[in-house]
């Protein structure tokens, strides 16, 4: 019978054939895009944005790529910017990454704003011209996680007050860097400041539903991309 140890082993091995794949898979997709266009990058957070299909249905023409990447922290996106970034060659990246650097005892928030300026000065070598937008991170709902046993471990450390911090320092980054911060939160928040209970699967990724009124919110922004 399997230890803790070895089955915790076994996990994160098969999570990160997870992640090559997803990436091979993007590398041989990257052949078919037209540059010029949208892109979503991040991790799981991105990457379960239903984006097309919630554009198909309002009936918007916006041509948006997404190379969202479930578990992906600021190293591992760093690491395949060929694939997630450079090979589309975008006018404009939205980008939502950095919620998983929170998750352990280790973390710092300037280590974090580091590496995520890191990634934007790479995008730019790049990727001439291109426009960037920084999009808040999600709040969670501390309610509804905790009901969840799997989720204790992440709610010791990521939990809506790292997460509003880690948002005002990307704010920040967003200003020196000559990046747009997107903040697309009111529309999933409940008067506390966590997620809505309606909008969250666990308490931390989000139903379809919750993305529609993210969505919202981003409308204006990819409205004045088309003009």
């Amino acid at each position: 019978m399997a230890t803790q140890e070895e089955i915790r082993s076994m996990m994160e091995e098969m999570g990160k054939r997870d992640k090559q794949d997803k990436v091979e898979r993007y590398r041989r997709l990257n052949a078919f895009v037209r540059p010029g266009q949208i892109l979503f990058v991040g991790s799981s957070l991105m990457e379960q944005f239903p984006i097309n299909e919630l554009l198909v249905d309002l009936g918007l023409p916006y041509t948006v790529y997404n190379r969202g990447i479930g578990g992906f922290t600021t190293t591992e996106l760093m690491e395949v910017l060929d694939v997630c970034v450079y090979d589309l060659k975008p006018a404009h990246v939205f980008i939502n990454i950095g919620t998983n650097d929170l998750n352990g005892p280790e973390y710092r928030l300037d280590e974090l704003l580091a590496r995520y300026e890191a990634i934007l000065t790479e995008i730019r070598a790049h990727v001439p011209g291109v426009k960037l937008y920084l999009m808040a991170y999600y709040p969670m709902s501390e309610k509804v996680a905790a009901a969840n046993p799997w989720m204790a471990e992440i709610l010791q450390y990521r939990n809506n007050a790292r997460v509003a911090e880690a948002n005002e320092g990307v704010r920040c980054l967003a200003e020196k860097v000559g990046a747009r911060f997107l903040d697309c939160n009111a529309g999933i928040m409940d008067e506390e400041g966590n997620m809505k209970a309606e909008y969250t699967i666990e308490g931390m990724h989000m139903y379809g539903n919750g993305y529609y009124q993210v969505l919202q919110a981003l409308l204006p922004v990819l409205q004045e991309i088309a003009e």
